[in-house]
């Protein structure tokens, strides 16, 4: 019963912290068809770790479910933000067996705010199993699926010093010709977060690919140069 509890606990309480003046402007400002309750972010954030303090999870297998049932299950935006959080969770910060869920999120969430929320788990699991997150990011480089490429680009966000620039590289030239943008926006957002760490390494990216970076990659990649 503590999965359910939990899950419950968080609608319940999301629900309840809902404002309803602000739930409008918020469902405009995300082009979002699906509902919002109006709850701010850091609010979500806070009302999921009192959650999962009063009704703790046995084990990741538990979590997961938690997790895909908020999600699945979500009336509103907040629910699914508040499933996000949930995977900030000590106990799978470097499991793998996270990555079905978060592609499920990314492929059904399918626009920016829900993807981008997962990119620094992502982050950390690249940094714990290298092998295994470099051959599944080339993949997801070249996926059919917009949001999956993004995902590729934008998932060393967080890792700074510890970059694969060789990673890096690979998973931003196949997207260059994507008119998407996106694509064209985390191809951008990606180099200027490596700029804080190598500007020169970014500074030489934008110089060698300068006729196929376009002009949003370019003017977000060196804004910081």
């Amino acid at each position: 019963m503590t999965n359910h509890d939990l899950v419950q606990s968080i609608r319940s309480t999301l629900r309840s912290a809902g404002d309803v003046d602000r739930s409008r402007g918020a469902q405009a400002y995300m082009k979002s068809d699906m509902p919002s309750w109006g709850v701010r972010v850091p609010d979500v954030r806070r009302i999921v770790k009192a959650a999962a303090k009063d009704f703790p999870v046995s084990s990741p297998d538990d979590l997961r479910l938690a997790v895909l049932q908020l999600w699945r299950e979500a009336e509103a935006r907040e629910e699914r933000y508040a499933a996000i959080d949930l995977t900030g969770l000590r106990m799978v910060k470097e499991d793998l067996d996270m990555l079905p869920v978060y592609e499920e999120i990314i492929r059904t969430g399918a626009w920016w705010d829900l993807v981008d929320g997962v990119s620094h788990r992502i982050c950390a699991l690249l940094l714990a199993h290298r092998s295994t997150m470099t051959a599944l990011l080339l993949q997801w480089a070249t996926d059919q699926d917009m949001w999956i490429r993004r995902a590729s680009i934008t998932a060393q966000l967080g890792a700074k010093s510890m970059t694969d620039t060789g990673l890096l590289s690979d998973v931003i030239k196949p997207n260059l010709p994507d008119k998407e943008f996106f694509i064209r926006k985390a191809i951008g957002w990606a180099l200027r977060e490596y700029s804080k760490t190598d500007p020169e390494w970014v500074r030489a990216f934008a110089a060698d690919n300068a006729t196929a970076l376009s002009t949003l990659s370019t003017r977000e990649a060196t804004r910081l140069l």
